[in-house]
């Protein structure tokens, strides 16, 4: 991982960069920020910068033996600790037991998606938490010496979820710190970190990145200019939230041309092939069914929106700008609670496995009706 592969928040990578190159590495560093913005990319740059045998122009080389050894997760002098799921009986106790996991994890959800962890560890409903066994381990190893670089790094995740009692046990390691031992710690919610652990780290806030500069990952990802600008608005600033959409877009044209269909069909009233479109649907299954609602609930938004005359705020692709340019006008004060409000019905009712045909069929007879209602004038 180097600075290069970084999207965004170029003032904190200079400001890691230069504590590097100035000799000023603080013993404990926070990176703090919203979830999804690569928090993690940027704590395991600054590891690999840390520790580059041969680094160029204030970049790690990647190619050397340091490098290539924290790329594939074997540098013995880096400990990840990490919320995790108890399970003494299957003597699953620290984060060092989830060791395959988190290889997983970094490779193919570098911008952390939480939800994503918990299905890895095949989570329960309880959150995952730091234990005091992490805490325990922590203090041993911090008490030997390196192995054979100059430090050794704890890359905490999410310190907010420390238990107390294992942020209590390190909380003397990190007031007195011995001169070879880093911590760099990565937090979603920086307030929730206790006060004795938050004070004593030396703290760099990180901020979304903007929409110029998703929209450019975005391209450099493969997605198409026309899609580009939209999905960099629907990212809402999460480079997690875009790399999801990239492989939604083929989803989102789908959806598209559902909700196309069943504008036009709902208009004019064609009850016959409104029921052939029920029976398609509820092959769907449950989890897509909910996402086609969730895409129909945002395209009602932006018509209305559009029929206000309100473009700045309009986030929508050139297929789905070109359909509002003439629909927007049928959604209006006058229906758009109502058409809403079934939305979150049918979706409700499809997440409690409710027959989807009737209510799919029943979703599409509202829109009929709501569809032609006009505005009092």
């Amino acid at each position: 991982m180097r600075f290069a592969d970084i999207n965004g928040n170029q003032e904190a990578v200079e400001a890691v960069r230069g504590m590097v190159d100035s000799g000023r590495i603080p013993h404990a560093l926070l990176l703090s920020g919203p979830p999804g913005i690569g928090k993690m990319l940027l704590a395991r740059a600054l590891v690999s910068y840390i520790n580059c045998e041969n680094p160029i122009d204030g970049d790690s080389c990647g190619v050397c033996p340091s490098c290539r050894r924290i790329e594939a997760g074997n540098n013995p002098d880096i400990h990840y600790i990490y919320p995790i799921y108890k399970v003494k009986s299957a003597h699953l106790e620290r984060s060092s037991d989830y060791a395959k996991e988190w290889t997983q994890m970094l490779h193919e959800s570098p911008y952390m998606d939480m939800t994503y962890w918990m299905k890895l560890m095949n989570g329960a409903n309880s959150q995952p938490r730091i234990y005091v066994d992490d805490a325990a381990e922590i203090t041993s190893i911090a008490s030997l010496s390196s192995y054979s670089d100059n430090y050794k790094i704890f890359l905490i995740w999410l310190p907010e979820r420390l238990q107390p009692d294992a942020a209590n046990k390190i909380l003397k390691i990190l007031e007195e710190p011995q001169s070879d031992t880093l911590f760099i710690a990565v937090s979603d919610e920086p307030n929730a970190i206790l006060p004795t652990i938050y004070s004593r780290m030396r703290r760099i806030e990180m901020k979304r990145p903007s929409a110029q500069e998703i929209e450019k990952f975005l391209l450099e990802c493969g997605t198409s200019p026309s899609y580009a600008p939209a999905l960099a608005s629907l990212s809402e600033g999460s480079l997690l939230k875009a790399t999801q959409l990239i492989g939604a877009e083929s989803e989102t044209q789908e959806f598209g041309e559902i909700f196309r269909g069943i504008m036009r069909e709902s208009y004019a009233r064609k009850v016959a092939v409104l029921k052939r479109r029920s029976d398609e649907l509820a092959a769907l299954g449950r989890e897509k069914s909910i996402r086609l609602l969730d895409y129909f609930g945002r395209m009602t938004r932006e018509n209305f929106i559009s029929n206000l005359c309100l473009p700045p705020l309009n986030v929508m692709t050139p297929e789905e700008s070109g359909f509002s340019s003439k629909f927007a006008p049928f959604i209006n004060v006058a229906n758009v609670e109502y058409i809403l409000s079934a939305i979150d019905d049918a979706k409700r009712d499809i997440s409690r496995n409710g027959n989807s045909k009737l209510i799919w069929f029943d979703f599409m007879i509202l829109l009929m009706i709501s569809l032609r209602k006009k505005p009092q004038t």
